[in-house]
């Protein structure tokens, strides 16, 4: 049986308990959501597997909360199956270039319906299984699935911080990312940490790197990249 984590922001009660009892019976875990506002708040302490978003929501409308969850670095990469009345395609464009990963008009089929969510959480395994577990660079040994690092074949003790801001960068090696993407990725957007503190966790890591510390450079005026 599925046990990934669903949410359903829908502000229809009458669609928001079919969906949470028909999603319920496959499997999954259901939390729901009435508005944009609520499940923007929620994410700040817990992600889920997959949102399902109506767009005609009160207060902060559907598109509005997909466009913030893909800027957020914690919720970039949450797939967004956007279930709304809004059929035209200006709509369904404007909504797959926000980064939905798929888009269903009501009324809909259930049956449709879950087949989608099974297929784009499928998708997403996939990806998933498809990212290197442990990334080599010259001496550098990073391993997220054991959680440690070793350079030389010696072991680097990093606490959970620097070992996710190292990932983070190394997994994408080239990308610049700036101080508060930093930060979003590694505690959240909303932790009360300032740049001046991001540049001293820098500091610290590439010390305990020793000469593999060099592969985090600094690019002024923007940020902080791991070196191709």
């Amino acid at each position: 049986m599925a046990k990934e984590k669903i949410f359903v922001v829908e502000d229809d009660e009458n669609i928001q308990e079919l969906l949470r009892y028909n999603l319920s019976r496959e499997g999954y875990q259901v939390e729901k959501f009435t508005s944009g506002e609520e499940v923007l708040l929620a994410v700040r302490s817990r992600l889920p597997d997959l949102v399902i978003l109506d767009l005609m929501l009160p207060g902060v409308d559907g598109l509005e909360v997909g466009k913030r969850l893909r800027e957020n670095p914690k919720t970039r990469h949450v797939p967004i199956v956007m279930l709304t009345a809004k059929g035209e395609e200006a709509d369904i464009v404007t909504g797959l270039e926000l980064g939905a990963d798929d888009y269903i008009t009501k009324p809909f089929s259930l049956r449709v319906l879950i087949a989608r969510i099974r297929a784009v959480l499928r998708k997403k395994a996939a990806a998933l299984e498809g990212e290197k577990p442990v990334i080599r660079a010259g001496g550098l040994v990073i391993d997220s699935g054991r959680y440690v690092v070793h350079m030389e074949d010696q072991p680097v003790e990093l606490t959970s911080s620097e070992f996710k801001l190292l990932n983070f960068l190394a997994r994408r090696p080239g990308w610049v990312f700036t101080r508060r993407q930093i930060v979003g990725e590694v505690h959240g957007t909303d932790y009360p940490v300032t740049d001046r503190s991001v540049d001293v966790a820098i500091v610290g890591l590439r010390k305990k790197l020793g000469k593999a510390g060099d592969y985090i450079e600094t690019v002024r005026g923007a940020g902080y990249r791991f070196r191709e």
